[in-house]
């Protein structure tokens, strides 16, 4: 209503013929009239306020403030005036604002905009139907949906914030931020369209032209340089990767991410998952290394295969093994391409430092090992130790073989010793330099030991009642068993022997050198690995 009188007195002056001239050097409140302004006669409105009308090429200034506009009515009484057509603020060059109507309050500095706002601060711009600025602080807020554009960068809401000077805006309430390569929904985010840096301090969906989704609560992500830095429990999922971590750190340009805390690394297309509270991805090198309490799950449609060490990697055997160019002359064979990243046997894993590893058939412990997923091998280095059904396998080196996702064969390589416990203190013992096994249905069935072999073993009857008590030695021999018990032993050149009554030797005393029974080693269940 009142902005209906002050157009009508203004149209009343023009068609009246009022022109006054006044001197530029006239001031309101400390707000200056400049030129080319043409200033008219004083008037009153019908409630009997005076107040000064401009019309033309109206020119302000109130400090380093500068306004335009069309037309304006200046309160002298309320220190308040009202800017009518082509509205425009110019605060000291650091923002620019641009409206149909303004309403401005000298004593505070507070602008009101209507109609077509928009503000600019050189690097992004608002555009809305009302803003609140403080010219004093240089801060805008709108209340009733604005958008941002900055660069290739859109950002709307409900609400917002835009400061114009720190270049930071800070949006509230049903927030989407779109640009070529991210989609953003959030309820509150602050954005810098300097740096274009988005700052997260509420639920957050992010997905990507590659279809990479996140899921965070507070953060920061560098749109321009593609770093994020997310503080609370984040959700990654890219492809079949998905990533879980109280703290991630993700590059885009070079495919780095760092997972801090409660992390989880779940490769679907691997049959991998990983838990640590530290784990380094590389997604271009499709790596993973995990340190901090790490365990890592091989899944398997029975028996699934626990791994836990001080340190877990994982990679591509291609990245691990490349082609040897011999530089002789090579026929051009067309052959089908084939993706190493679709090749799920493409990979390999290693273990360091208190390596253990579980599987309800098989479980073991060993300083380093190294794992392949194309012969599915098990190589165990440092005073190894493979236990399965009771028996216990330990040497310098052993390889332990897999089929079919189960044990297969075994080779201990130097200091071999085979241990089969009977009951508590009785030990069948088997002790070589090599030896080789082999598994049946996951059973270890027989065992050639090969180079100064030695064995002791429990001679039972019918009814397990010991009969006698057997040490032999001889360069190699063959151990037979049934469902897992003693069935035979075969000694090949160089034979000693000696059979022992039961009740002369105590089972302390049938003991090969470097015997050790370390069962308190072994991993009882999948669920220690865990702790």
């Amino acid at each position: 209503m009142r902005s209906s009188v002050a157009l009508f007195i203004i149209f009343l002056f023009f068609v009246t013929g009022i022109n006054a001239q006044v001197s530029s050097t006239d001031t309101t409140t400390n707000v200056e009239i400049l030129p080319p302004t043409k200033r008219i006669r004083l008037a009153k409105l019908p409630d009997g306020t005076e107040v000064q009308m401009l019309a033309g090429t109206v020119k302000l200034r109130q400090g380093t403030t500068i306004f335009y506009c069309d037309s304006c009515i200046i309160n002298s009484q309320t220190k308040v005036f009202e800017a009518f057509g082509r509205v425009h603020i110019n605060d000291s060059d650091t923002a620019h604002v641009y409206s149909n109507y303004l309403k401005y309050l000298s004593e505070s500095r507070m602008a009101y905009l209507k109609g077509a706002v928009r503000l600019t601060d050189g690097k992004g711009t608002l555009t809305t139907n009302e803003l609140e600025y403080d010219v004093a602080s240089k801060i805008g807020i709108y209340k009733n949906g604005g958008k941002v554009v900055n660069k290739k960068t859109v950002l709307t809401s409900q609400e917002g914030v835009y400061y114009a000077d720190l270049h930071d805006v800070y949006f509230k309430k049903k927030v989407l931020l779109k640009d070529p390569a991210h989609n953003l929904k959030t309820d509150s985010l602050l954005y810098n369209t300097e740096t274009q840096v988005a700052r997260f301090i509420s639920h957050t969906l992010i997905t990507d032209t590659s279809k990479r989704t996140i899921s965070t609560s507070e953060g920061t992500y560098d749109l321009k340089a593609g770093k994020a830095q997310f503080t609370k429990r984040t959700t990654i999922t890219d492809g079949s990767v998905r990533i879980v971590g109280n703290e991630i750190a993700s590059d885009d340009s070079t495919g780095l991410v760092q997972i801090l805390g409660n992390g989880v690394l779940v490769d679907t297309a691997q049959g991998i998952s990983i838990l640590a509270n530290e784990i380094f991805a590389d997604k271009k090198k499709a790596a993973y290394l995990a340190t901090r309490k790490p365990l890592m799950i091989i899944k398997q449609e029975k028996d699934s295969i626990y791994v836990t060490a001080d340190t877990l990697f994982s990679a591509r055997l291609t990245d691990l093994f490349k082609p040897i160019d011999s530089g002789a002359k090579k026929t051009l064979v067309k052959t089908k391409k084939i993706n190493p990243d679709k090749d799920s046997t493409n990979r390999y894993f290693e273990a360091f430092r208190n390596v253990k590893v579980f599987t309800d058939s098989i479980q073991s412990v060993s300083d380093s090992l190294f794992y392949s997923f194309k012969d599915s091998t098990f190589q165990l280095f440092q005073n190894p130790i493979v236990w399965s059904n009771g028996k216990q396998l330990s040497g310098d080196t052993i390889y332990l073989y897999t089929k079919n996702k189960k044990a297969d064969r075994v080779r201990v390589f130097e200091n071999s010793f085979l241990v089969s416990q009977v009951e508590p203190q009785v030990y069948n013992q088997i002790k070589s330099v090599r030896m080789f096994g082999y598994f049946k249905a996951g059973v270890i069935d027989s065992v050639n030991a090969k180079g100064m072999a030695e064995s002791i073993y429990f001679l039972q009857d019918r009814d397990s009642a010991y009969s006698g008590i057997n040490k032999t030695e001889s360069d190699a021999m063959d151990v037979y068993f049934t469902n897992g018990d003693l069935f035979k032993v075969v000694l090949r050149r160089s034979v000693k022997g000696t059979l022992f009554p039961a009740n002369k030797k105590t089972p302390e005393e049938m003991r090969l050198t470097d015997f050790k029974w370390m069962d308190e080693r072994r991993p009882k269940t999948k669920y220690e690995l865990f702790q």
